[in-house]
């Protein structure tokens, strides 16, 4: 598969990238999307909720009333569930929803979302660009020469660019991530994959297929 690679003002430079058929060309697994996208949403969880139990309530262990003669159901402590204000049974404890993948079927999941986007048209490769300042205004401008400033943008660069980053960082719709960072969830999160040039030739280092 080839793209043409595009300027930042969204012209055709001539010159032409072959994408590589098994990152971009294999049959998508949807279950290892899935997965892996599962796990990410997992990972955000933070884990520290908390509610007391019977056993960590303040309160008397003096037997309400007596055991009979009452009418009513028996009850030995205040701090008992049924009552308001008692513990709460099986009640959240602080945990950890991470689990773990094996790093093949992160793999398989990867290509398999960026596949997809290939199959659907959603890719963009644009030569390598940089700001001599963060300016917003500028990175804006880059949108709307790529016709892409009405869609979620995934931005992909080679290596960390504190410009690039900082000029996007205000705008709701776009996301700048280094290729060694790529995420299954990013990539399907994102409408539009805008690669820089230098970017594709580091998927071929993050897949090991050099």
């Amino acid at each position: 598969m080839e793209l043409a690679i595009l300027n930042t003002a969204g012209e055709d430079t001539g010159r032409k990238i072959e994408l590589n058929d098994s990152v971009f060309g294999i049959e998508p697994n949807e279950h290892a999307i899935y997965l892996d996208v599962k796990q990410f949403l997992a990972n955000q969880r933070q884990g520290t909720h908390k509610s007391k139990e019977r056993a960590e309530i303040s309160g008397s262990t003096a037997k309400l009333k007596k055991q009979k003669g009452t009418g009513t159901a028996r009850a030995g402590s205040i701090k008992s569930p049924i009552f308001r204000g008692g513990g709460r049974v099986f009640g959240p404890r602080p945990r950890n929803y991470g689990f773990k993948l094996n790093k093949k079927l992160k793999q398989l999941a990867r290509k398999s979302a960026l596949t997809i986007k290939a199959q659907n048209d959603a890719l963009m490769v644009v030569e390598d660009f940089n700001f001599e300042a963060p300016k917003t205004k500028e990175f804006v401008n880059i949108q709307n020469s790529l016709k892409v400033a009405d869609k979620k943008v995934l931005l992909v660069l080679s290596e960390d660019n504190k410009n690039i980053y900082l000029s996007s960082r205000n705008l709701k719709n776009v996301n700048v991530v280094r290729v060694s960072d790529l995420a299954t969830y990013d990539i399907m999160k994102a409408s539009t994959l805008v690669f820089v040039e230098s970017s594709v030739k580091g998927l071929d280092e993050m897949f090991k297929l050099n």
